[in-house]
Parts: structure tokens; sequence; C-alpha cells
């Protein structure tokens, strides 16, 4: 078989079952394509060592008979897992050097699965960003190009690096978490599959944290097929996360059957937003024509706090991150600032964050600190609080009136050029979160398919939004909308 790195997950999965491939074949196959992509900057720690270890010893587990889904596969791991012995940096510069003694329970029990770890994927620094540019280790690289055009896109952020090398055929999925977005918008760009899991369903342990509230990890794949194979193997309970919940982990793949019949889905008027491109308004429109040949129901609903979420998210998020990010300080690990003669505890500090933290990091610290502050707790920070009641109140509303799932954009554009949205006005990249960000502040479990492509020629993703604790629903619900839209798409290689 050649072209092994462009194998889908359930097809890897049935070709070792059958002996026609090893792992180690998969795995040699994958390093090479890494390696050949270097121009894409999706890895940032090769581990090709580890890789063909853990190839060898899925092959033994296969050929005794005893493996589960995943084994065998040959996968990337977003820089936010801890990964024992591996560097694990979150894409800054404050966490250089930094290499855990502990493994992260998402990243354990996918190694516990079998699935083969082939090296750390870039990202906005501590998932910070819309665009994968404020990463210590540069920009990562769309694979997709405008038409003849040669700029350089954002595959989105902060899991860009996943999204790049799942699209690339780099590996054959990849991690990714999700705070308000980071996995739907960049699975969006690049035209793969990204499903964030209800909040809780994945263990939040060993993954460095960002907004604890919001934060949940989830597979980056190549169809709606493979998330659910990944997914499974990524979730459960784990006593050391106390947001972790106590549920039975469903075979998701054994829930795709692509029957939607019956089945409500709901369009929410709030979503249609001034100045949406009319490809992102049309795609719309067809998905929601493909979900009801397939025998849904189409339901006009109301999610009125939507146009607070935003706002309400950047309140909560950074006063989340300014907590989370003040045990920084050059003390224990990473990088500690030089210090001048004379200079106190108090300038250590100064300077190691000044040193270690980039510009985004430094203003959603600052913006945290300041709704933080005894002045401005109520004002802020309280207020974005009881919002986020109401728009998760919202939802509660709407699965109460018998909707199934909710149909949206995943992003209100295609790709954008790196550089092309300036530093100079951070807002304009925030306003890429306006569709993703209600999920995270509510809990929900949603999923980004790519079902078109634009004037350009770039992938345009829309996203479902399903019941708390029901992904397997909602997969269903994507696999029925994805064979509907038949998304085959892949971007010509020119790396």
């Amino acid at each position: 078989m050649s072209d092994l790195n462009k194998l889908s997950l359930a097809e890897a999965r049935d070709a070792l079952r059958n002996g026609d491939v090893t792992s180690v074949e998969l795995t040699e196959a994958c390093l090479k394509a890494i390696d050949a992509a270097d121009v894409l900057n999706a890895f940032v720690h090769k581990t090709p060592e580890i890789a063909l270890e853990r190839a060898k010893a899925a092959d033994e587990r296969l050929k005794a008979g005893d493996a589960p889904a995943m084994c065998g596969l040959p996968i990337g791991i977003k820089d936010l897992f801890c990964t024992k012995g591996v560097p694990s940096q979150a894409a800054s510069k404050i966490l250089d050097g930094f290499k855990p003694e502990y493994e992260s329970t998402v990243s354990q029990q996918l190694a516990d699965a079998g699935a083969v770890m082939l090296g750390k994927l870039n990202m906005d620094e501590f998932a910070m960003g819309s665009s994968n540019e404020t990463s210590v280790y540069g920009n990562a690289v769309n694979p997709w190009r405008r038409g003849n055009d040669d700029a350089q896109l954002t595959p989105g952020g902060s899991s860009g690096g996943s999204a790049s090398a799942v699209a690339a055929d780099l590996c054959l999925a990849a991690t990714g978490t999700d705070t308000g977005g980071s996995i739907r918008q960049p699975a969006a760009f690049t035209g793969i599959t990204g499903i964030k899991p209800t909040y809780g369903r994945c263990s939040r342990w060993g993954i460095v944290a960002f907004a604890s509230s919001l934060d949940q990890a989830g597979p980056m794949t190549k169809n709606v097929r493979d998330a659910a194979i990944m997914l499974e193997a990524m979730c459960g309970h784990d006593p050391k996360d106390s947001t972790s919940a106590d549920l039975p982990v469903p075979n998701f793949e054994a829930m795709l059957t692509g029957d939607i019949k019956g089945k409500k889905i709901g369009i929410p008027k709030e979503y249609r937003m001034d100045g949406m491109p009319a490809e992102i308004e049309k795609l719309w429109a067809d998905g929601a024509e493909m979900l009801r040949d397939a025998g849904a129901e189409i339901v006009d609903i109301s999610l009125p706090h939507t146009k607070y979420a935003l706002p309400a998210y950047y309140v909560i998020a950074p006063a989340e991150a300014s907590s989370n990010l003040a045990r920084y300080d050059g003390v224990r690990y990473g990088r500690r600032a030089q210090l001048a003669q004379g200079d106190g505890i108090t300038e250590m500090y100064e300077k190691t964050r000044a040193e270690g933290f980039g510009h985004e990091v430094q203003r959603r610290v600052m913006v945290g600190t300041y709704v933080l502050s005894a002045g401005f707790y109520d004002a802020y920070y309280n207020r974005a609080r009881k919002v986020r009641t109401l728009i998760k109140k919202d939802f509660e509303d709407v699965f109460a009136a018998g909707v199934d799932a909710i149909l949206t954009p995943a992003t209100p554009s295609a790709a954008f050029g790196l550089g092309e949205m300036t530093e100079a006005d951070p807002v304009q990249m925030y306003l890429n979160d306006v569709f993703t960000v209600t999920v995270n502040l509510a809990g929900l479990p949603g999923i980004s398919v790519p079902a078109g492509l634009d004037g350009q020629g770039l992938p345009l993703g829309l996203q479902l939004i399903g019941r708390p604790w029901e992904e397997g629903d909602l997969l269903n619900t994507a696999y029925a909308l994805e064979n509907a839209a038949g998304f085959v798409a892949k971007p010509g290689k020119w790396w």
C-alpha cells in the first residue's frame, strides 16, 4: 500500500487488523511526511524514537489479538498536553526547557489504547489566539492556498498545528483543545473534522490550563467516523480532575447510522450576523437543506443572549487565565530572567514574566487582572458570570422544547492570510470566535464538519451543537451532514 499517511483512522485500523500493513510501516510513512513538511511548521517537537518504539509494541499487541481501536495508529499531540520526558511548552518562552515528569490523562489514555505519538504540535501561546501567530515556535501554516496565490494562510488557532498536520496527512489524527473554538475554527479553516465534547467528558489533568471552566480536549480528524473512534479513547472519568464526569463512555462509532429521520434541527436567528459573507450564508442554508433531505425537521429558534457571548467570554477567559498563569514566576520551573546585582524577588517576577510571555498573553493577563480587581469585580467579572448563566439557559430552553441539535456556521470567513489581521486591533481577531464561544460558555458539545469550498477554493465548515453528554447523537447528525455534503477536497501539495 502506498501513501499510508493518507489513510483515515478507520481505514488504517482495518488494514492493521487484516494484516495488510504494520504499525511500523504506518508510522514510518508519517515520519517521512513530517520531515518533508517543515515549511508548514506543524510539528515542533518530533519524537521518532518514541513513535517507532510504540509502533513495535502495537504490532506485538495486534498479533496477540488484544488491541483496542486506536492501537498502532500514528497521531500528533498538541503542545498543551504534558508528555513525560518530552518538551511541553504550551508554545511559550516561559516554559522553555520544561519536560514534565508525568503524562496528561488524555495522552496517557491514548497511549494505553496503543496510539503512536509522532511528536508535539504547534499552537498559539497558552492557547490564546485564533491564528497560530502567537507561538514561540513561529507561525503554523495552512496547507491550503487561495487559487494560484502563494500567500501563506493561517490554519486557525489555537490548535493550528494539529489542524495543519491532519489536513496535510502528516498524521492520521491529532489532539486539540477548545476554550472558545480552538478545535472547531482550525478544523473549518483546514477542511477537517473537529469535535469539542461536553465540558467534563475529557479529563483536563495534565493539560496546561488557560481558562479552567472552559477548556476541553477533543480529537481533530479526517472525518466524522475517525472523530467517534478517537473521542471514545480520550473520554472517561478521572479522579484527578474534579470537573471530570463519572459517566459511562458509549461506543460512539456504533452510533453512526446516518439515520436522522424525525430529528429536530434548530437554526438560531441570532447567528445571522451583519456583514456575514454571502458564501457562508449560502453554505448554512445548503446545510439545513441537506439535513432536511436526510429526514430531519428544520425549525427556527432564538438564543437571545448570543450577542453578549463574546464580551462575556473575553471577561471570563482572561480572568481565569490571569489566575492560572500566576504560577509562571521563574521560581520552580521553566525560564528565569537574568537578574542584575541587587535585584530582589519582585524584579525576578517582573523580568521573567515580561520576557517569558508574548504580547497576546500579556494583554489577556492584564485584562483578567483588571476585571478581577477590587473596584471592577462586580462590574465586569460577576456580570459576565450572570450573562453566562443566561446563555446556558437559552440552550436549555431550546433543548427542552425538543430540539436535538443546532446548525450554525463554524467561522465568519474562510482562512485568512498570516499577518492580515494586525495586532493593532485585537478585537478583529476575537471576532473569529463569534459562532463558537457560546458552546464553551454553556459547556455543550460542538462539532465542525467541512461542507464546501469558497470562491477561492478554500474549505468552509458548518457547526452542529448538541445536547450535553449526547456526543453520540451529535456525531450521528454530523455523519449524516458529512454524507450529504460529500466533501472530499484536499489541499494541493506545494510544500
